[in-house]
């Protein structure tokens, strides 16, 4: 059997898919039977090393496979038919808009924000959303749904037939669990992500300006990732009022993560929350968001917050960077429910899930 997963990610600059489709296609690859071959489209033979912010490949040749990717999406399903040769199974990321004709489909969904927060969205994000719901998800032989939380939330949003779609949880670097703190001046409370509406960043600099002055005295507030979209507001004010680390590479994560004194998650909707899980791995005690796939994710091992309030997040702050104690006991807990998120873990549930599209 031939397996094709799309690794579009890989040529452009991503976050979390990219991330998602790194580990993943390794892991397929590895756990992979003696008659099953796993590729990477568009013509992906190789993929080194994790950069979000660059083309795992040079210029000319990321130029190229874009370029096919594109011919196919304009071309149809025949064009698409030519780059899959021999495919079994394709399964579709975000970027293609062609369902193959000879091959099956599959695809993962993520996240369902397009259709339950779409105010957080560009209008050319809720218009690629659409056509991918419409030409890719609507035609798939299966689905994956990273939570069962997203699960539930296609079922009810596209109509998709509960039969169709699988919960298979995605899993966290092997990094994560044996990171070393790394160290810094002052102890610190953390925040990795994306700066962009969704991750309610400005919710939680209202509640950290509300912290007592000598907690806040004795911590930093840091936030590591890139600028995200309409977040020009946002980033004065993380300036002025945290410390901003700026995109870090993800081979210095770990170490960051693993020096936090706490990890706070205050984001209005996630589908996985890959830094919440990394923390976890890493033995830091997490703070976070009693919304979405959240609490199915840390289950008993997390504090939880309603992200829109100022004043309870402020309280929980305070509480728990005042406490050593619940601290180590929550680390504790997290650590032994990341276990559950390991990405072999994630690929042998997956290869069930093609050979039985596969027949």
């Amino acid at each position: 059997m031939r397996i094709t997963i799309d690794a579009t990610s890989a040529l452009l600059r991503s976050a979390g898919v990219k991330g998602y489709t790194y580990h993943w296609l390794r892991s397929l690859r590895h756990q992979a039977g003696a008659n099953e071959e796993i590729r990477a489209f568009p013509l992906l033979k190789t993929w080194g090393r994790l950069d979000h912010e660059h083309s795992a490949l040079p210029l000319a040749p990321t130029i190229a496979r874009l370029a096919a990717l594109h011919a196919a999406n304009v071309l149809g399903g025949s064009v698409l038919d030519i780059l899959l040769r021999g495919t079994d199974i394709f399964h579709a990321g975000n970027l293609v808009r062609q369902a193959p004709g000879k091959a099956r489909l599959t695809a993962t969904i993520h996240d369902l924000t397009s259709w339950i927060m779409p105010e957080v969205h560009t209008q050319s994000t809720l218009r690629a959303d659409r056509t991918f719901e419409e030409r890719i998800l609507k035609r798939a032989h299966g689905l994956i749904a990273v939570s069962e939380n997203t699960r539930q939330d296609a079922i009810r949003l596209l109509g998709i037939e509960p039969r169709r779609i699988r919960t298979i949880h995605s899993g966290v670097a092997e990094e994560y669990f044996d990171a070393q703190p790394q160290a810094r001046a002052k102890p610190y409370a953390l925040l990795v992500g994306t700066v962009e509406p969704r991750k309610n960043l400005d919710t939680l600099l209202d509640a950290w300006r509300s912290v007592r002055r000598d907690v806040r005295e004795h911590f930093d507030l840091v936030v590591a990732g890139p600028e995200g979209w309409n977040s020009s507001a946002t980033m004065a004010r993380i300036r002025q009022e945290a410390t901003y680390l700026g995109y870090v590479p993800e081979a210095d994560m770990p170490g960051l993560v693993a020096g936090a004194s706490l990890f706070v998650y205050p984001s209005l909707y996630e589908g996985f929350g890959f830094p919440l899980v990394q923390a976890m791995a890493a033995r830091v005690p997490a703070l976070v968001s009693q919304t979405s796939c959240l609490p199915e994710i840390a289950g008993d091992a997390a504090a939880f917050v309603d992200p829109l309030s100022p004043s309870e997040m402020s309280a929980q702050l305070t509480r728990l960077l005042e406490s050593p104690e619940e601290r180590s006991r929550l680390a504790k807990l997290g650590r032994a429910r990341a276990e559950v998120y390991r990405w072999e873990r994630c690929a042998q549930q997956s290869l069930v899930f093609f050979r039985e599209i596969a027949g």
